[in-house]
């Protein structure tokens, strides 16, 4: 089974790239983040055509998440059902091929002392706070998107030019942490201990071919399913290119 997820940064603009990616690569399961629609406007009939059911949380602006499965889709929900829904379509959650699968894009933060950085480490507790709720750590559970953190200084280019920023601080580090005491494991290093293998690059100042990113774009798993996983990859190809979106996807091969 192949698990992916993908900021698609406007499916709106993207489309065209997304379905050539799907056509491609045929994922069983893939998480979206950043559709920036709404729900009326998903085209959920042109993922039916490709043998996908889908369900999406969005409201047309900045945020909007989706997820789309071949392998069944059960017991869908959209958000959390609580005050942190107030910081937009941040999170869809679904049953698919036995997996809770979980599409999130956690808030940006913007700065250690902007508002929004209070927002994110509170989405993030809720985050915790919900799976305890809804999901048992036992079971196969997957929460997957970006997460606007880069775990550890191997995720950026040059963990000097981040001091004092957000994506690298220790509560969000901590908030990150969290969710891995409650179970969930950052997969990609499970098989990777390398440094310098990022999923985000700015648009601006040539930063994709400098070598200028951030690994932000997570797959976490719960045990059983990690211990299934045989490959992660990221694909920078989809990096490249005419109107890219500025992540990269992540796979995660399940045995």
């Amino acid at each position: 089974m192949l698990l992916a997820t993908w900021n698609v940064n406007s499916l709106t603009a993207r489309m065209e790239r997304v379905l050539g990616w799907i056509d491609e690569h045929h994922p069983d399961i893939l998480c979206m983040q950043e559709t920036k629609q709404a729900d009326a406007a998903f085209p959920t009939a042109a993922f039916a055509a490709l043998g996908y059911e889908s369900v999406h949380h969005g409201d047309g602006r900045w945020n909007g998440v989706a997820l789309l499965s071949r392998v069944g889709l059960e017991r869908p929900t959209r958000g959390f059902a609580s005050v942190e829904d107030e910081y937009g379509c941040r999170i869809v959650a679904a049953t698919c091929g036995g997996i809770r699968v979980h599409s999130v894009y956690v808030p940006n933060g913007r700065a250690l002392d902007h508002e929004q950085y209070g927002y994110k480490l509170a989405w993030l507790a809720r985050l915790a706070s919900f799976l305890t709720e809804s999901c048992d750590p036992s079971a196969d559970v997957a929460v997957c998107g970006d997460f606007n953190i880069a775990p550890d200084d191997r995720d950026v280019w040059d963990p000097a030019a981040f001091v004092g920023a957000t994506h690298v601080s220790e509560a969000e580090r901590q908030a990150l942490g969290a969710l891995f005491a409650w179970g969930l494991e950052d997969v990609w290093r499970r098989h990777h201990d390398e440094d310098g293998v990022f999923s985000w690059w700015d648009y601006r100042a040539g930063d994709f071919h400098q070598g200028r990113g951030m690994r932000i774009d997570l797959v976490l798993l719960s045990r059983s399913l990690a211990e299934r996983s045989t490959s992660v990859t990221i694909d920078r190809n989809a990096r490249k290119g005419k109107k890219p979106s500025d992540h990269a996807p992540v796979l995660v091969e399940l045995g």
